[in-house]
């Protein structure tokens, strides 16, 4: 190759503008945030951005922060494989919806009375924050699911968010409310600047559960072999359904809609199923519960025999980062397991 070739090949790699291109914010946080948070920020299983009192106190620190820590046990995760470039260009897209300029806080701690911080919350925040600061039940904001406010209130003593958020945010938040969910300013309610840092000392005094979350890799699929054909196993698994207050809702062929009707694959059937009052209260804890919902039990006949599957409901908390979704993940497993024993025994 010609040495004026390589000359120019190497001096264009150093020109402005010739180097790898700089991550794009709209599309990474349309690829890692939008489905939670809402494509334009108006929230959805996660609670919404694009609020003018949210932004107008949120400091890019605090936006980075809960970008990295994500919020443990909650529903927001940690994205530790998004480089600093990556989160703040999504923090810089955020910042680009309002018109304000984005706060900057001291690093000072704030001086207040715990006690006095205590008093007030349990008075005016416990109702909405939880009386330990866990936050209000369920995500996100209201949808078709039954909820007393129009925004779930935050864990305020979530780990993720406790490292995150800085006093002068905290004192900022009380003191301006925010317009758009149930939580007020202050000032409405008669306190005063002095309130403000009373009950900033006593929030940082809160610290959350010790969570026992699901460890190692639970198996994605529960298995089952039966010792009767695919008729009776079948008949079986509708009996034990029943039997546990689930109601049938139907049986299909498990390439319906793909094959040609009538040609189906008859030795491979679904059977759905569900209970209505667990299904609410697990859609009001996280909607997304509803990707995997109604009930369902996969049946597979071959030469070897019958093989009765679904899939395995701790894996939800695992991939969900919900830990108030862990006692109905545990339950729900349970009873596929009985359920499908019971059939195939």
């Amino acid at each position: 190759m010609n040495i004026l070739v390589i000359i120019v090949i190497a001096l264009a790699g150093l020109l402005p503008g010739r180097s790898s291109a700089a991550p794009d914010g709209a599309e990474l946080y349309q690829q890692h945030c939008a489905v939670c948070h809402g494509v334009d920020g108006n929230g959805g299983v996660g609670i919404p951005l694009y609020l003018p009192d949210f932004l107008a106190v949120a400091s890019d620190n605090y936006l980075r922060s809960t970008i990295r820590e994500g919020r443990p046990g909650r529903v927001m995760p940690a994205f530790p494989g998004l480089s600093d470039a990556e989160v703040d260009a999504i923090v810089a897209y955020i910042r680009a919806w309002p018109t304000q300029p984005a706060p900057v806080y001291s690093s000072t701690a704030l001086r207040g009375d715990a006690e006095h911080g205590k008093a007030l919350f349990e008075r005016h925040c416990a109702t909405c924050h939880g009386d330990h600061g866990q936050g209000g039940a369920g995500t996100g904001v209201t949808f078709s699911r039954p909820r007393e406010t129009p925004v779930e209130a935050p864990a305020l003593n979530n780990p993720g968010f406790q490292k995150s958020v800085s006093d002068g945010m905290l004192k900022a938040t009380l003191l301006r409310g925010r317009e758009g969910t149930p939580m007020p300013s202050i000032k409405s309610l008669g306190l005063h600047e002095q309130d403000a840092d009373d009950l900033v000392a006593y929030l940082r005094t809160l610290k959350g559960p010790d969570l026992e979350r699901v460890t190692g890799d639970p198996e994605p699929v529960i298995r089952f072999e039966s010792s009767y054909d695919l008729a009776q196993t079948l008949e079986n698994l509708k009996q034990a359904v029943v039997g546990r207050n689930f109601r049938i809702i139907r049986v299909q062929y498990l390439d319906a809609g793909l094959a040609e009707p009538g040609k189906e694959d008859k030795r491979k059937v679904m059977l759905y199923f569900c209970n209505f009052a667990f299904l609410n209260d697990a859609l009001a804890i996280d909607p997304r519960v509803g990707l995997f919902l109604p009930c369902r039990i996969t049946l597979l006949e071959s030469d070897n025999g019958v093989e009765v599957m679904s899939i395995n409901p701790k894996n939800l908390s695992r991939l969900f980062n919900n830990s108030k979704l862990d006692d109905y993940c545990e339950q729900m497993h349970d009873v596929y397991a009985e359920i499908m024993e019971e059939a195939t025994l």
